[in-house]
């Protein structure tokens, strides 16, 4: 392949994008981007491109703010018109966004090989719809690159084996990510000066089954509120979030602050005693940089982090969060174990890319 168009629609796969995207430059491939919208972020501006290092999109399709339904089909019929004007030799998708579905759609119906980053990764909870995007994704690729051993062996028990579909094991390219913005971080961040704390437990919440049912925030916040009178919380919340909680009339007693910038994250992780979170991603990102995790969901797909005793699943019941955190405190764990590649998972990714 020597011309490819990657398909993102949030921030998060930016930076993974960017990985690759170096990887393509030193190797002469030409590559467009298309940014779905799905994700509207104002910090998305010029001067977050230029501090990324990541190339500007070619296109941007503007879709946000609507439903599943409508979501995923404009976005097919946006990106099919660009598919055909551009007439690419593959298309790369990342993750389990309706972006993600929605490119890998557009490209397999014109017969344009798909590539699916993060392929094989299976939570096993068919009520969340990254599942669903995850697995008609990988059906309907052509090259899957797997971050770790137990998504290729998901997909053998699916019986891929019997696909004309490339599988590769190529590790995590956000740990890429995570190795090559840290010194930057160092230089460009400013939260630890904000926040002032001498040590801390990093939280984050937003996944939907958290925010937007009301016995989970409880139990969540209580949880949080508890921690917080044994280490200092701070939470990067959205504004959403905080609306709802000021509804139900929750009182968090941690330190809430405005969502932040990837540099400040980084920080953040590198710099506290624990990670709390809902999210896939950050569960990584604490691996990464050496941080115990407890994670509040039912199931995870980065089954590695549990089987390693590097992250623990409470759910959002506040007894488990605590427990779990004391429990987290006595762990001495070895962080330098390979599970994701060690930082040249882009670099490996490239070259299957290129060429199939």
């Amino acid at each position: 392949m020597k011309k490819i168009i990657t398909i993102v629609g949030a921030r998060p796969q930016f930076i993974k994008a960017a990985t690759l995207s170096r990887q393509f430059g030193l190797q002469g491939v030409v590559e467009k981007i298309i940014h779905t919208g799905q994700h509207y972020d104002a910090n998305m501006s010029d001067v977050f491109f230029e501090e990324m290092e990541i190339p500007k999109p070619a296109y941007n399709l503007d879709i946000h703010g609507v439903g599943h339904g409508a979501m995923t089909g404009r976005m097919l019929e946006g990106i099919e018109e660009i598919l055909m004007n551009e007439k690419p030799d593959g298309v790369l998708v990342y993750g389990d966004t309706n972006s993600t579905l929605a490119g890998a759609l557009a490209a397999s119906k014109l017969h344009i090989p798909v590539v699916h980053v993060e392929a094989g990764l299976r939570s096993f909870n068919m009520l969340m719809p990254e599942e669903i995007n995850r697995i008609l994704t990988d059906r309907i690729s052509s090259l899957l690159l797997c971050p770790t051993d137990t998504a290729i062996g998901n997909l053998k028990r699916e019986g891929f084996d019997n696909f004309d579909i490339k599988i590769v094991k190529n590790g995590d390219v956000m740990q890429d990510a995570s190795l090559y913005y840290a010194g930057k971080a160092e230089q460009k961040s400013t939260v630890l000066g904000k926040i002032n704390l001498a040590e801390f437990v990093l939280a984050t919440i937003h996944r939907q089954e958290n925010t937007d049912l009301p016995e989970n925030l409880r139990g969540i916040i209580n949880g949080l509120n508890r921690i917080n009178q044994t280490v200092p919380v701070v939470v990067p919340l959205h504004p959403r979030t905080r609306n709802i909680l000021e509804n139900l009339k929750l009182a968090p007693e941690f330190k809430i602050i405005d969502p932040v910038g990837y540099f400040d994250m980084i920080m953040l992780l590198k710099n506290c005693k624990m990670v709390i979170t809902d999210s896939g991603g950050v569960q990584k990102e604490a691996f990464f940089f050496g941080k115990q995790c407890i994670t509040m969901r039912e199931q995870t797909e980065w089954v590695e982090l549990i089987e390693y005793g590097f992250n623990t699943l409470t759910g959002s019941d506040a007894e488990k969060i605590v427990s779990a955190f004391h429990q987290s405190l006595l762990k001495k764990s070895d962080f330098s174990i390979n599970l994701y590649g060690n930082g040249r998972a882009a670099e490996v990714a490239a070259n299957e890319i290129i060429a199939y």
